[in-house]
Parts: structure tokens; sequence; C-alpha cells
């Protein structure tokens, strides 16, 4: 009997039934490790592998043959499923609904858009699995806590999926804490199962998951398969129409030219609407407001040219309706063509069947993102496919040399031979001083605790694997100052319970989340949800939303309503947000593609002739033999090529020692290069003298940061002491040792 025989025996007929009737005909690899650890060890279980490739089913088959085996299996809930998006468990619960079909195990699915009948029914009766998310978990640990060890005394495993959107987030951590605080009320610690389609460092993500379960995490080693990729990147000037739509080699089905062999308009969104028109595709943009532009812009050529209007959009602020109409139909296959523009919220696991093509409007900041991303299309064995799309300004005549250089061109190139060449996809971050996650742990267990000594408190909130180490003297100070803002009351007795201030906060559905929530205003055509906007525009302005263009007809201020109707057009709508993180690794290989000379054959005539552009450019300026760079006049251009951390950590240093350097006007964009001014012999000497001061004095990340700056970047970060918070900023988003490393600086044993 192989291996593979041997494990299907073990699955109940109903699992062999299920299988048969999906045509697999074997047992995969990822199938036959998660079945080996979960039946055959206690451990927790990290299972890492591309998407797609079934590692839900993987997880479930053994976990639920092992569930069933066990006679007490029906006296609470036995799997808890956490997931990040409400979507990602609306089909999670399709799919497993069908496995779990006359099993007599119940599946029930819970989170804020869920009926309260269906989470009575459970809540009556708890059995069976439970899906949720971790706002869901809040709530229910704040609100639910005795009644905690009847509904998951006999809890066997939790099943946490996409940890890579979760791992070094103060989402994430929450999730840690959340699983360690229910250990507790319930006696024991369940064994946790991660998957993932992308982890950067297995060792730190097998030890986040891990965190105070008091198992041991093992993460079988994905195969390293020969990859089968079909992409073509291609490059445009905004608004040239005589730049040729010129395919890339690599890409068969690239897009046909256009009549006349040129684009009628803006040659950069005419490719993409030849690439992905009639096909089964997502366009994904970096930015909910690029998603918006994007689509109308698509819209607008549909229009032009006579066809039918096949696209939709996918993004956070739209209503829960017109999300789960673009998910049905990029579903239903029997549609023939369809095109969802979307942000991340279709980067994770959602299955949306088959697709011909993904697109990606210029790069995606992080390999991981490129993976989850591209591995959307491509299932059910035909490789992934992706075409990327640059635009860009064409630069002025008398431009500085920075901005000479496709920055983002490079960040793509450089993103796909890191992994194509290193399997290189990077490693999870994890805070030292989450100071925003241990205010909301410590209002929400003392909600849910009610009266506790300082001291007890503390431990309970630092025994959390996440909160460890944040020291118990920086908590000391958080705690002090909730109770002088009253967040927390000390009473008669010496305890302390939730203040006026802090009952304000908790008693907001809105408390569970511990990322950033805007005051959103709800944009209505009538009795139809569109979605949200931050800002209200005034009566008769126009804003784009859902991919269409809106007038503002009236506003409802206390209830915070816009009232609509649809016009023609196109506009771009702005919300909050951020531009993410780059690794310094992605940085080093972007100065690699820049000057190693190498053709790249899924590159495009375009992209491929403005790469080579950049290079000469690069070359003629000494770009490839020194960093600091002479711009004329006392204007200098110095390029670090450091990721996000270390490329702050740098700009603050010269900014601090700017007087000392003799330099001015220090100013950056990005991360990719820093500009200031000095005098020509200044400037000469300047690396010097760089290297001279870090040799004396070191890099202290704390003291680049100004006592009164207070940078508030978390939720809760407004109502953390600002000493706390430049303490936090500089170990959690400083980062010394890269540049030290790069300097040739050894650290000495203070920093």
């Amino acid at each position: 009997m192989t291996e593979a025989d041997r494990i299907f025996s073990l699955f109940p007929e109903f699992i062999k039934e299920y299988i048969y009737r999906h045509g697999w005909t074997e047992l995969r690899d990822i199938q036959l490790d998660a079945a080996h650890v979960i039946l055959e060890t206690d451990a927790n279980l990290l299972l890492s592998s591309s998407t797609a490739s079934g590692k839900t089913e993987a997880a479930l088959f053994p976990i639920i043959t092992d569930v069933i085996s066990r006679p007490d299996y029906n006296e609470s809930i036995s799997v808890l499923y956490i997931a990040p998006l409400k979507s990602l468990i609306n089909d999670q619960f399709a799919r497993l609904d069908e496995l779990l079909d006359m099993t007599g195990i119940r599946l029930t699915h819970w989170h804020g858009d869920v009926g309260v009948s269906h989470k009575s029914k459970l809540l009556k009766e708890p059995s069976g699995i439970l899906q949720i998310t971790p706002e869901s978990l809040e709530s229910m640990l704040m609100n639910r806590a005795n009644d905690l060890p009847r509904l998951f005394g006999r809890l066997r495993y939790v099943i946490i999926d996409e940890i890579h959107a979760l791992i070094g987030s103060d989402r994430g951590d929450q999730v840690i804490c959340l699983l360690s605080r229910l250990a507790r009320l319930i006696g024991h610690s369940p064994r946790r199962v991660g998957l993932s389609a992308t982890v950067g460092d297995l060792d730190l993500a097998s030890e986040w998951l891990g965190a105070g379960s008091g198992r041991e995490t093992i993460a079988p080693i994905p195969p390293r398969t020969k990859l089968k990729w079909r992409l073509g990147l291609e490059h445009f000037y905004i608004q040239n129409p005589n730049e040729l739509q010129t395919p890339s080699p690599e890409l068969a089905t690239a897009p046909e030219i256009d009549k006349g062999g040129y684009a009628r308009l803006d040659p950069g969104y005419e490719y993409l609407y030849d690439s992905v028109y009639g096909k089964r595709a997502l366009v994904f943009s970096n930015s909910r407001e690029e998603t918006e532009y994007v689509t109308a812009t698509l819209r607008q050529i549909c229009r032009q040219r006579g066809d039918r209007d096949m696209f939709y959009i996918h993004h956070g602020n739209l209503s829960a309706a017109l999300r789960e109409d673009a998910e049905r139909t990029m579903k239903d296959e029997s549609v023939g063509g369809a095109v969802t523009c979307a942000t991340v919220t279709l980067e994770l696991g959602i299955d949306i069947g088959r697709l011909d093509r993904v697109a990606q409007m210029g790069a995606p900041t992080t390999v991981s993102a490129f993976l989850q991303r591209l591995g959307r299309s491509g299932r059910r064995g035909t490789p992934p496919e992706m075409v990327m799309i640059y635009r860009e300004e064409t630069p002025l005549p008398n431009a500085p040399l920075p901005e000479l250089i496709p920055w983002e061109l490079l960040r793509g190139i450089a993103i796909i031979d890191l992994y194509s060449g290193e399997r290189f996809i990077e490693p999870p971050r994890v805070k030292k001083m989450p100071l925003s996650l241990a205010f909301h742990q410590t209002l929400s267990i003392s909600a849910s605790a009610g009266e506790l000594k300082p001291k007890e408190l503390a431990d309970r909130v630092l025994s959390l694997p996440p909160l460890r180490t944040l020291g118990r003297d920086a908590y000391r100070a958080l705690l002090v100052s909730m109770i002088n803002d009253d967040y927390l009351e000390q009473t008669e007795m010496g305890g302390l319970i939730v203040g006026l201030a802090g009952e304000r906060l908790i008693n907001s559905f809105k408390f569970y989340a511990v990322f950033k929530d805007s005051e959103d205003y709800t944009v209505r055509q009538g009795s139809e949800e569109i979605g949200t906007i931050t800002t209200p525009p005034p009566v008769g302005d126009r804003f784009a939303l859902a991919g269409r263009v809106w007038e503002v007809l009236e506003c409802d201020l206390p209830r915070r309503l816009i009232f609509v109707k649809s016009v023609d057009g196109k506009m771009e709508v702005s919300w909050p947000g951020d531009s993410g993180e780059i690794h310094t690794r992605v940085l080093t290989a972007m100065r690699e593609v820049l000057f190693n000379g190498k053709e790249y054959p899924f590159l495009g005539d375009n992209a491929a002739a403005r790469l080579e552009n950049a290079r000469r450019v690069a070359k003629n300026a000494g770009m490839d033999k020194k960093e600091l760079i002479f711009l004329g006049g006392q204007s200098w251009c110095y390029f670090p090529w450091l990721g996000t951390l270390s490329f702050r950590t740098m700009r603050r240093f010269l900014r601090k020692y700017a007087g000392e350097l003799g330099i001015s006007d220090v100013q950056s964009e990005g991360c990719c290069y820093i500009t200031f001014k000095a005098r020509r012999e200044v400037g000469e000497g300047l690396i010097s003298h760089i290297e001279a001061i870090m040799r004396s004095e070191g890099i202290d990340p704390r003291s680049l940061v100004a006592d009164g700056e207070c940078p508030v970047f978390n939720k809760y970060d407004d109502r953390i002491p600002p000493e706390l918070l430049c303490d936090a900023y500089a170990v959690d988003r400083l980062r010394v040792d890269e540049i030290l490393d790069r300097w040739g600086v050894c650290p000495t044993e203070e920093e």
C-alpha cells in the first residue's frame, strides 16, 4: 500500500465520495503532508502552497476525520475558522457546505452581515464548524465571556486562513490575543492550522501562528516546482496617440492592434481594454482611487466603441450588493466575458472560478501581492497569465535625473525577477510596541472580566503573546494615561473598571476592529446603496464611485447619507490610505535590473525601450558607480537603494545632521531617492563625513524622533501618550541595521 493509499483509507466514506465526485485521481503532496501532521501528531500546522492548490480541503479532510472520530464532537463547536474577509467566509461557506452535506456536522458563518436567527441557532445548540471574522470573535469574547466554555468547551482546531494578510499587523496580532484569551476561558489550547499561498519565512510565520499555544508548529516545505507563467509588461507615455500598442512576444494572446495600428485616446488604457475585453479577467490597481478611475475609463472606451458593458468593480467602499454582484458574475462560467476592476479585496482566496487573465496597473508593492494576484488566474491546469501596464508622463527635456528613471517599471521587473530566480517573498515583520492594540485589548479585557487589580490587568494583557515585548514600564505609563483620560476608572477598592470615555468607545460596534475606520457617508441612488465616501460634497457637485459619476442631489448630514443621480463622465475620488512598505531586497533588485544588462523576454517593445533608455541615462550619470550624484548648481541626489523602513531612517538621519553636514532642503518621494542642497565642495566630501558620524555616534533611532512629533498611524494612537508613540515609532517604523551594514559600520552593543 502506498502512502497516498494509506492516508486515503483513513478518511470517512463521505470524504472519499467527495474526492471521487470531483474527479481527483490522487491525493496531492500538500494533502498528504496535512493529513500526516493532523492525524499522526499533536502539533500545529502551517500549510503554505500556491493559490488554488487545495489548501482548504487539505486541512479539512483530516480535521473532519479526527473530529467525527470523537464521541463528544457534537457537544460544542469543534472547529473555529477565522478569515480576514466576510466575502472569503461566504465563499468558503458554500464550498464547505457541499463537503459537509449529509454528515451531520453543522456549518455556521458569523459576521456582521449574517442574520440574528442564524446566530441564535448556534448559541442555543453549539456544534460543528464556526466561520468567523476577527471582529466578531472579539465581540464574542467581550460580550459572551461567561458562555464561551459552553460554546467552545470541546474546541479541537482553529483554522486561520490567508495568514499572510494578518501576520505583522495589529489585526493579525488581535487574532493571536483572542485565541490566547479563549484558551484561558475554556481551559485548553486547541491546535492551530494556518493557511497561506505566500509565506516569506516559514520559521517566523510558524512562531507567529503557534505563539502561546504551547505546541510545536510543523510547516511542510513547499516543493520548488518549475514556474509556468505567461507574462507581459508594457509601458506607455500618457496621452501619446502615436505610440504603438506592441504586445509582448511572451503573451501569445496579447491584445490585437487597434485599427490603423495606433491607440485612439490614451494608449495605456486602450491596451488594457484590448487585453481584457471579451475575457474573464481581473484588473488590479494599488488604490481605490485608481480602481475607480480605471473602471470609469474602460467604460468610457466601451461606450465609444459601441461594445457591451461587461465591467464590474470591487473594493471595500462599495455596498455589499455591488461587491457580491461582481463575485457572482465572475463565478458564473456561463457568462462569456466579465471584467472586474479590484483592489486587495479580490487578492485573497475567494474562488471566482477560471480566469483567462489578470491585469495589473503599475507594479504591486510586494512580491507577495504579485503572487497573490497572478495566482487568481491559471486555475484548472492552465498556467497563470498576467499583463502589467505602466503609464507615465513624458519627462520634460529639463527634468532632473531622478525623474528620468521609471521607478515603478523597475519595481515590476525586479519583483518578477526576485521570485522567479530566488523564490523570494517578504518575511513577516513583528511589531515590538503595538500600543494601539494594547489600548484596545486593555479595554476589551476590562469589559469582559469586570473589576481587576492593576497588576491583574497588566498580567493578563502582557501575557498575550503579541504584547509580551511591550515592557511593564511602557504599559504602566499607558495605564496611567488611560485612567487620567477616563478610559479606565479606579474604584474605591483600588481595582480598575471601564471608565465613561471607555464606555463610549466599547458601546460602538466599530470598537471590535483594531484597524482604522473612517466616518464615511453612505451614498444612495433612490433606495439603492452604492457605497461610501469619506467627505460629503456640496449639492450639485460630482464625484466617482462604483466606476460611475454621480451628482449630489441632497446631503442628510445627521444621518450621514448622500443622495445622488447618475451622470456621464469620469472623475477621481479620494480616500485616506497609505502605499504600503517595500522591502530592501526589492530596492536592491531594482538596482540590479537597472545595471545588469539582462534582457527580459516578458517586456513588450515599449517597456524594453524604456528600460534601455533608463539604463543609458543612469550609466551616463554614474549611478552604477556611486550613490551620491551631483545634479548641478547646489542640487544633489542620493540613491540609497533601501526599503521603506531603512530609507525613512536614512532620511531622518540626514535631516538631523543637516547642519553639521552642511546640507539643506532634504526632500524625498517614495523610497527611491533623496534630494538636498549643498555647495559643490561640501557634497564631494559628504560620504566620508556621514561615515565618520556613523562610526563615532552610531545611529540612535529614538534620537531621530522629536519628542513633540506624536506620530499617529494606528487606530488608537491618538489616545496614547506622545512619548510612548515616539518610542514605538523608533522601534517599529525605523530600521538601523541595514544602513550600518550598507555603510560597513559595526553597531555598538548599546545599539
